[in-house]
């Protein structure tokens, strides 16, 4: 008979990684990019909840609402380039802090000016602030937990979902409180605290400049993108890109979609959004967790259809409770981006990780730059209801791509 595993088995499990993650520590390093992972993208997803605000305070309507969505992911892709290279070149310590520092004082930009041409070219601004933030948390994880790169990487982006669950239902009360600048503007102390930390924690000896004999040149850079041509790198990157356009469109959209078609009130609906981030926490590490121990295959063949019945059903849902349950069934699409991106960064040599990942990660953001202007032209058309039925026939394709997928 196979030996049955005791509660205070799993425990003491529980209790060993813990202690391996926290070694020598490591664990103050985790804890700052994870601090920062929380904000960065917490930020960023304040934008869907706050375009209902948006829209009445500058005229725009859902077509002109999604570009806006389109230049701020637009920005945030071209700018995963700058942060790999950034991160091989000089070390992820100072690429983090620049990217802290540039979004706090694009986040004052954004609250000072009032015409919508300040407010356009802020986006651009802040979306290449955060981007820098991008490829350097993922690296400097894998440098310091080799052997743990998808669990790391899973606690950093289940961070991200938690300031995603909880940043932008608070900018949502101080928007309805105050005024729509405060629901930007409560995040600059937040910067200023995160790059304390980051500085405090993370000591240079983890984050120096790789130890290279030359610096990123044009035939580095073009050994970087042969690595690429390999169908593992092919079939994952496809994978991440249809992710990032599924979860690009779903989360642009979803609160305006509650909001003006199911009727539910801005308050509701922003707790409703910070539920999906929150299933976040718990699936992103528990999925890199098991893909560091089965592979990616088998760990995604769970995780994606699940979110594609989900999305099948969510126009057909009605009321908050049966809307609430479909929203936590399509969270575990967030995995995905998780297990992807720690699939691929053990693929690149050490020299050129971060600039391989980068390009990656700017081909993945730019196209699903796209989709939040094309959603929003097509439910501007009517054709709301028929965006998500689009987004499950997605992941229908990225299903078909993991079962041709060699394994880790």
């Amino acid at each position: 008979m196979g030996r049955i595993q005791t509660p205070v088995g799993h425990s003491s499990t529980i209790r060993k990684e813990v202690r391996t993650l926290r070694d020598d520590g490591r664990g103050k390093i985790l804890f700052a990019v994870s601090a920062g992972s929380f904000l960065i993208v917490g930020v960023q997803m304040i934008y869907p909840v706050m375009l209902p605000e948006l829209r009445v305070a500058y005229g725009l309507n859902l077509g002109t609402a999604g570009l806006l969505l389109t230049l701020l992911w637009a920005a945030n892709a071209i700018g995963q380039i700058p942060s790999g290279i950034l991160a091989d070149e000089i070390g992820e310590k100072r690429t983090l802090l620049l990217s802290v520092v540039l979004s706090a004082v694009t986040i004052v930009l954004i609250v000072s000016f009032e015409s919508s041409a300040a407010l356009f070219a802020s986006t651009v601004l802040l979306g290449a602030g955060l981007a820098l933030f991008g490829v350097a948390r993922y690296t400097i994880m894998y440098e310091t937990y080799p052997d743990r790169a998808g669990t790391t990487i899973g606690i950093v982006l289940a961070a991200a979902d938690a300031g995603q669950s909880l940043l932008p239902p608070l900018a949502s009360v101080l928007t309805v409180v105050v005024a729509w600048q405060l629901g930007f503007g409560f995040t600059i102390p937040i910067f200023i605290l995160i790059a304390v930390t980051i500085w405090l924690y993370i000591p240079r000896e983890v984050s120096s400049e790789k130890q290279s004999s030359e610096h990123m040149s044009l035939s580095r850079f073009a050994e970087t993108l042969s690595m690429m041509y390999t169908k593992r790198v092919i079939f994952a990157t496809t994978i991440f890109v249809i992710y990032v356009c599924v979860w690009v469109s779903f989360t642009s959209f979803y609160p305006t979609y509650l909001i003006e078609s199911k009727n539910i009130p801005q308050t509701t609906t922003a707790i409703l959004f910070g539920s999906f981030f929150a299933a976040g926490v718990v699936i992103k590490p528990l999925s890199g967790a098991i893909y560091d121990r089965v592979g990616i295959r088998r760990t995604l063949m769970v995780l994606a259809p699940i979110s594609a019945l989900a999305l099948i059903a969510f126009p057909l849902a009605e009321g908050v409770l049966p809307i609430a349950v479909i929203t936590l069934l399509v969270a575990p699409l967030l995995g995905s981006g998780t297990i992807a991106q720690s699939y691929l960064i053990e693929i690149f040599t050490h020299d050129v990780r971060g600039t391989g990942l980068g390009i990656i990660r700017t081909c993945g953001l730019l196209i699903g730059s796209t989709t939040p202007a094309i959603f929003g032209f097509f439910a501007e058309i009517g054709y709301f209801d028929e965006g998500f039925l689009a987004l499950a026939l997605l992941i229908g394709t990225m299903i078909t791509l993991i079962m041709l997928l060699p394994s880790k």
